[in-house]
């Protein structure tokens, strides 16, 4: 009943608020300029006030006002959003490269906290903390049967920078209860998951999200690669949301030769700025394969697009997203903050990428996968529907469209052989943890090399696993069971191994790197 009384309220402070941004909110203007004292913002003070004073019932003000700054934002494009600070402090932990605290990943296991890896660079790394280590006590906090979830859990052992945690250790192995005092500090949150040489001369980079420190992790890799004898490069953009737009700027110039345009971007006034390709350039003589997919979006965009425009590389995969607009995110005095669209950009061809929206169907917008799989185009590439009023053509005469993703130089469909129905994963995490807990010993043997061709390769893990979840209640399809195999090897190697390695194992057979293969193969 309360929240049905609250809603003429949450309407009447959006429709306020929606006021006051439409009359003062310009791209001219600071961010602090909103709240200057003005009419509009002395209307808004007062509703909030005659609210929290004289409204019949209680109601959280705060809340309501998060709620009617959401709905505001929500009325102007898909990736305009509002910020609580928690929600800020989540997303910024992203972006930023790196996070306070002890350095460790966990689970929650039978009411234990369970650490299953040492993150690199973080303060646990050389203090002697181990996999399979139970964390009892944190500052005298019981961690042991306390009934907690994950999010408790973290906020206990993350705090300010420099700060202490005494923790009470449970080690399996040896039986020992130990003690350990640590300083908190930054842990690295690395947006490079894997980069490795596929053969002698192709080299491989996942980039996970472009973060703050994104162009340093790409360029230490990328000369790695290099210096190891890399000739060309494969750059995974696959699932990549995006991130910072002056990142992408940089990766971009990594590939093009001086003076050449990466993006430009427009406001609403018309104003335009261009960046351009600098003399700093790695890999300007190499070939780079960009893989995408659907869910390639915004900086990834901009990298594959300048490097499509200007004829550099080639695009693997599928269509992207399509993103073409461009945020800033602004503070609003509380820890809160709105993140506007201030602009469009544009590959240099001249084309926005950016998907068509309804703000009546913004759901939609976000739910294309099912749309473009019934209509054909992640199977067939002659399915992908263009507009040839938006049209462009590069340098070099390739035919390249806008208003709506990056459609790929090669087209590889996704692959619904590897589809599998959710009953046959059930407990799947939680068997490869015990397999893993119960067997760390054991497995230190295996390298990425004979993980990926000899493990489970007589099938009795699996048929462990399948036995552990009843598959005999269900009939699993021959053609199902390679599948759920692939799947608990995947889920093992992801509890024993890094990323870069856990990557090597679950890229092993991948349909767009054997696309690449089979190019380089044709040359």
């Amino acid at each position: 009943m309360k929240n049905n009384n609250n809603v003429p309220l949450y309407i009447g402070i959006a429709v306020a608020i929606g006021i006051l941004i439409g009359s003062i909110l310009n791209f001219t203007n600071r961010p602090g300029m909103i709240f200057s004292k003005s009419a509009e913002a002395a209307k808004i003070k007062r509703l909030i006030d005659y609210i929290q004073y004289d409204y019949v019932d209680e109601v959280d003000t705060d809340y309501l006002l998060d709620g009617a700054i959401n709905h505001v934002v929500s009325k102007l494009d898909p990736h305009s959003v509002y910020f609580t600070k928690e929600e800020l402090q989540r997303e910024n932990e992203q972006f930023e490269g790196n996070f306070v605290g002890i350095g460790v990943q966990f689970v929650m296991n039978k009411d234990s906290v369970v650490i299953t890896k040492i993150l690199k660079g973080g303060p646990s790394e050389n203090l002697g903390l181990k996999p399979s280590d139970r964390i009892l006590l944190a500052n005298n906090d019981s961690l042991s049967n306390a009934k907690l979830n994950s999010n408790q859990v973290i906020k206990i052992l993350k705090g300010e920078p420099d700060t202490n945690v005494n923790l009470t250790i449970y080690r399996p192995i040896s039986s020992e209860v130990l003690d350990f005092s640590l300083s908190r500090g930054d842990v690295p949150l690395k947006s490079i998951s894997a980069h490795y040489m596929l053969n002698d001369e192709i080299g491989f980079i996942k980039i996970d999200r472009f973060a703050k420190t994104t162009y340093d992790e790409f360029k230490e890799a990328l000369d790695n690669l290099i210096a190891i004898g890399m000739k060309e490069l494969v750059l995974d953009l696959r699932d990549n949301p995006g991130g910072f737009m002056n990142i992408a700027n940089k990766i971009a110039d990594e590939f093009l030769e001086d003076g050449k345009l990466i993006v430009f971007t427009k406001n609403k006034k018309g104003d335009i700025e261009e960046d351009f390709a600098t003399k700093e350039g790695s890999f300007e003589k190499g070939h780079v394969y960009i893989l995408m997919n659907e869910n390639s979006a915004s900086a990834s965009e901009i990298v594959a697009g300048a490097l499509q425009d200007n004829d550099k590389g080639t695009i693997i995969g599928r269509r992207s997203f399509g993103k073409g607009l461009v945020q800033q995110t602004m503070d609003l005095g509380d820890g809160s903050a709105v993140r506007l669209t201030i602009a469009r950009y544009y590959t240099p061809t001249g084309r926005s990428i950016q998907k068509p929206y309804d703000l009546n169907h913004s759901k939609e917008y976000y739910e294309q996968f099912s749309k473009r799989f019934e209509n054909g185009e992640l199977m067939f590439a002659d399915s992908i529907k263009v507009n040839d009023s938006l049209k462009f053509t590069t340098p070099k005469g390739k035919i390249v469209y806008g208003g709506g993703g990056i459609v790929p130089d090669v087209f590889v469909p996704i692959d619904t052989t590897q589809y599998i129905e959710t009953r046959y994963l059930v407990g799947l995490n939680r068997f490869s943890f015990d397999y893993v807990d119960q067997h760390r010993e054991a497995l230190k043997n295996w390298t990425v090399e004979s993980f990926i061709h000899e493990f489970d390769s007589d099938s009795e893990i699996t048929n462990k696993y399948l036995n552990d979840i009843d598959a005999d209640d269900f009939l699993i399809p021959n053609n199902k069971m390679e599948i759920i195999k692939k799947a608990v090897k995947s889920s093992i190697a992801q509890s024993l191994f890094d990323d870069n390695e856990f990557n090597q194992v679950i890229l092993a057979n991948d349909k767009m790197l054997r696309k690449v293969v089979e190019l380089e193969n044709s040359k």
